[in-house]
């Protein structure tokens, strides 16, 4: 049995939510690896291209732990990425589906590792999290360009 197949060192978390802004807008915040600690805690750094393909990878800090980012999908609305650091790793994806009201997101994550079942009741709430921390990072992008479009008057 190989990590990822071990249920104690394997979990999986998903959530969902609306972010009323243009789809776009997550997007680029989605897909822009290097404003990542703008709206993930959790990293502290990344180093590489500013704009993600598949393929791409990354050199990360995790609080305190080197580690690598990788794209592996990178739209136009489905996005997935690995992330690992010694003894943990993350296979993420975001998925997204326009709306009249604004972009419907689900994020979902599973976890491998030694680390996993260690880490794992600080990760109940991670993605609920990480689509707030999402949805205000959009927001205020999209407020700043609206407001930096306006003619002067």
């Amino acid at each position: 049995m190989t990590p990822s197949d071990d249920p104690l060192t394997t979990h999986t978390r998903h959530a969902s939510r609306v972010i009323e802004v243009p789809v776009h807008r997550v997007l680029d915040a989605l897909l822009d690896p290097l404003a990542l600690p703008a709206w993930n805690p959790a990293f502290r750094r990344v180093h590489g291209p500013t704009t993600a393909r598949p393929g791409d990878t990354y050199a990360i800090n995790v609080r305190g732990l080197p580690g690598r980012l990788t794209y592996d999908e990178t739209g136009p609305l489905s996005i997935a990425m690995r992330w690992q650091i010694p003894g943990f790793a993350e296979d993420g994806n975001w998925q997204l589906q326009p709306g009249k009201r604004g972009v419907m997101v689900s994020h979902g994550f599973t976890h491998h590792g030694p680390l996993a079942s260690l880490l794992e009741p600080a990760f109940r709430t991670v993605a609920e999290l990480r689509l707030e921390r999402l949805a205000r990072y959009s927001a205020a992008a999209d407020s700043t360009r609206r407001a930096t479009a306006r003619p002067e008057g």
